[in-house]
């Protein structure tokens, strides 16, 4: 199947060329038509399926010009770096329609972000916090909106957010479409469902923990921090296939740490990004990412569900997340849209309880 047997209008098809998406991935046929018919949907996929144009396609497909001031569509998110990329992904998919759209989140400035919404919004992507600050704020009204997308549940649950969902969903009218897209389905996301979803139509691509096939998965075991920093300087010097590499580090504090010990040359083709970073410099090392101008990333796990680069060719766990499903969610940023990706970890003795679980989730 192509993104033309769906039955997608044409601003949004010549959209779809222009960026040479082509093939619509497995969660994104299954989800097209129940969103068209209006019902409330819950979608389980993995990192790198493809969630975000899963929605926004038939939500777009749908959506009619209008100049009204207060949105219609919210899709709340877990961290300002996937606000900013699903705003990316709305206005790569309208070059050719009349849509407005913006992202708010913590962090910045306030008053600029009140004054994008007192201009007028048909979507609006925001993280949990700051999207009540603004609703409390009298400047935001959600009395309009029709569509309403919980995207990550999962990780926002996990980040607390949940008081601030329940708050939110209080606001919203009766008479709209719930749709929540996640990699896993913790209990209390089923305990939202229940309460403020209407039958929803259930979509599970494939069961987390099943690994991306297209993912070679290799590791290290390694005793400590230095010989993991020898070993990483060492593969970034000589393979010259890891020419995109996402490294991933257990804290803000390692990450920094990481930088700081590796070797010159390494050192000034890497970028490191985490929440103690400003928002301005967030921003600028991704898209130098993205561009191949540096060549490695290091990361948070706070950071990695914001990530949606093409082409990372090497996930590098530095340490093994605790939590096992995280080690999923890393791994996804490599070999996305059925391209084949690499992921290696290095592992310490106190880590192979990790790995033992990992190994487990996966089967």
């Amino acid at each position: 199947m192509t993104f033309n047997d769906l039955k997608i209008l044409t601003p949004l098809r010549n959209a779809l060329a222009d960026y040479k998406y082509i093939y619509p991935t497995a969660v994104q046929q299954q989800a097209f038509s129940p969103i068209l018919s209006g019902k409330d949907i819950v979608a389980i996929a993995q990192t790198g399926t493809g969630k975000t144009f899963s929605y926004l396609l038939p939500i777009l497909n749908q959506l009619k010009y209008s100049n009204q001031r207060q949105p219609r569509v919210l899709i709340i998110v877990p961290t300002r770096e996937l606000a900013i990329q699903a705003i990316a992904d709305v206005q790569e998919l309208t070059k050719y329609m009349s849509v407005r759209s913006a992202a708010v989140y913590g962090g910045t400035n306030i008053a600029t972000q009140k004054q994008m919404v007192y201009d007028g919004l048909d979507i609006l992507a925001a993280t949990p916090g700051r999207l009540y600050d603004l609703a409390v704020s009298g400047i935001l009204r959600l009395n309009s909106i029709q569509k309403l997308v919980i995207d990550e549940v999962d990780e926002m649950l996990q980040l607390g957010f949940r008081r601030q969902i329940e708050d939110i969903m209080e606001l919203l009218p009766q008479r709209r479409q719930n749709l929540m897209f996640s990699a896993t389905l913790p209990k209390a996301a089923e305990v939202l469902i229940t309460k403020y979803f209407h039958s929803p139509h259930k979509i599970e691509v494939a069961r987390h923990g099943t690994p991306l096939e297209q993912i070679k998965q290799t590791a290290y075991h390694v005793p400590n921090f230095f010989t993991k920093v020898n070993l990483l300087n060492y593969l970034l010097s000589t393979d010259k296939q890891m020419n995109k590499v996402l490294i991933f580090a257990k804290s803000k504090k390692m990450a920094d740490r990481v930088f700081q010990e590796l070797a010159l040359e390494i050192k000034e083709q890497t970028g490191v990004i985490h929440s103690n970073k400003s928002q301005n410099l967030r921003i600028a090392v991704l898209k130098r990412f993205a561009t191949g101008e540096i060549r490695a990333l290091i990361a948070t796990d706070l950071i990695s569900r914001g990530l949606d680069i093409s082409e990372v060719s090497h996930v590098l766990n530095f340490d093994l997340p605790e939590e096992a499903t995280n080690y999923i969610h890393r791994i996804g940023r490599t070999g996305r849209a059925g391209s084949e990706g690499i992921a290696i970890s290095f592992i310490n003795e106190a880590e192979q309880e990790f790995q033992i679980e990992i190994e487990q989730l996966m089967k």
